[in-house]
């Protein structure tokens, strides 16, 4: 039996092409211009990419080769200065997007902030100021236990402005997960928040930290965000307030030119297999590829509002909460809570309340809406859903069709990336 092939008893041939209206106005109208890409891509990778990375990057200083050396260890655009920052923010502050919403969050208890590009720009800038002021340079770790707030996104975009090297980890992680994480990274930082929310209960996270900082050396000082109000103790000369640090920050930080291979972020593995293992991605090549996937997969147009239900602790969430969205210059949702809290109509309320058009979740999330029933998601106003995509594992087909006809009321393709 060890020889023989698994064979597949699961057979789809149902086909549901999206409207006409919808391909004739996407980014990527026909299998046949995808296919033209993919070939052109495959004969002439260098020419593809290499006027993708001309036409939709802001440069400092133009790349003298696309690409060196074999696959993995390919150096991209070699030569070239960028900031990823750069292409985030400050070049949609050339134009109408400066007033246009860049991130819309919402906290699990109902609270909302809305940060424009100029404002999220002001924002990134003034804690890259708090950065340099704390001892941070080019290329020093940082790293950010965090819940989903704004202030995450900040941080790793400040990061990035002045060429520091974040590594985010999941905020439900342990003392010794951070601890091992900080340790193998050589964090010189660590920024948190003093709880976050989670189906109406706080989390501690500094709690965590002052834990892991009995077993990470490496780390002198600790930012922390007022999250929840949740009681702390903070260590002189080691901790600091974000707020008190933020109010005398200067709100000007140019982008610093970084090497196209410069390190971006490191984001560690699971662990779920053995040690987890830091996976280093660096500037130029991620930001090209995460750009034109979040075009190109999702669509993306200047006046959709784009919400990926990931937590930003794992890579779709750097990918395509903010990295992605944020150089199309898009409006990306964060959401910082359960999606059963209050109740199980909450992602769906949010939809309506922000008129969410492109929805990006997972088949896991999927199952237990379908567990939760057609009532909910029929409760609120989903009209101005045109796109729905799927992430993180193989969806069934039970699933598939569920989400079609309930969530995209039969009218809205769904990209599956798993």
């Amino acid at each position: 039996m060890s020889g023989d092939a698994i064979q597949s008893v699961l057979q789809e041939d149902r086909q549901f092409p999206p409207p006409e209206a919808f391909s004739a106005d996407a980014h990527i109208s026909s299998e046949e211009q995808y296919q033209e890409m993919w070939q052109r891509a495959k004969d002439d990778p260098d020419g593809f990419w290499g006027e993708l990375a001309r036409e939709n990057l802001d440069w400092f200083e133009p790349f003298e080769q696309v690409s060196e050396g074999d696959m993995p260890d390919t150096k991209w655009f070699t030569g070239g200065k960028l900031n990823v920052t750069h292409n985030c923010l400050d070049r949609h502050l050339e134009n109408w997007r400066k007033n246009k919403a860049a991130i819309i969050w919402e906290g699990e208890p109902g609270d909302t902030r809305v940060l424009r590009y100029q404002d999220l720009h002001r924002e990134v800038c003034r804690f890259a100021n708090v950065l340099k002021q704390l001892g941070i340079e080019t290329g020093d770790r940082v790293t950010l236990y965090m819940p989903m707030i704004p202030e995450l996104a900040i941080a790793m975009l400040a990061c990035a402005r002045i060429g520091a090297v974040h590594s985010i980890i999941f905020g439900g992680f342990s003392a010794d997960a951070v601890a091992e994480r900080n340790n193998d990274a050589q964090a010189k930082l660590v920024v948190t928040a003093d709880a976050g929310w989670r189906r109406g209960k706080e989390l501690p996270l500094k709690e965590a930290v002052d834990k892991s900082l009995e077993k990470s050396p490496s780390v002198e000082k600790v930012v922390v965000v007022r999250r929840t109000g949740y009681e702390v103790e903070m260590v002189p000369d080691r901790d600091y307030w974000w707020h008190e640090l933020m109010e005398g920050a200067s709100i000007e930080c140019e982008a610093t030119p970084l090497d196209s291979e410069h390190p971006l972020f490191i984001l560690y593995t699971s662990g779920s297999t053995g040690k987890p293992k830091g996976v280093l991605h660096t500037t130029a090549g991620y930001l090209l590829g995460t750009t034109m996937t979040s075009r190109w997969v999702f669509d993306l147009k200047d006046d959709d509002t784009y919400w990926c239900t990931a937590d930003i602790g794992w890579i779709t969430g750097h990918s395509y909460i903010v990295y992605g969205p944020l150089a199309n210059g898009a409006t990306t949702v964060m959401y910082e809570g359960a999606p059963n809290w209050p109740d199980e109509g909450r992602f769906w309320q949010i939809v309506q309340k922000y008129g969410v058009s492109i929805f990006y979740t997972a088949p896991t999330a999927i199952r237990a809406f379908i567990k939760w029933g057609d009532d909910w998601p029929g409760q609120a106003d989903l009209s101005s859903l045109r796109l729905l995509g799927t992430v993180g594992e193989p969806i069934n087909p039970e699933a598939w069709m569920w989400y079609h006809r309930v969530i995209g009321a039969e009218k809205c393709p769904i990209v599956d990336t798993w």
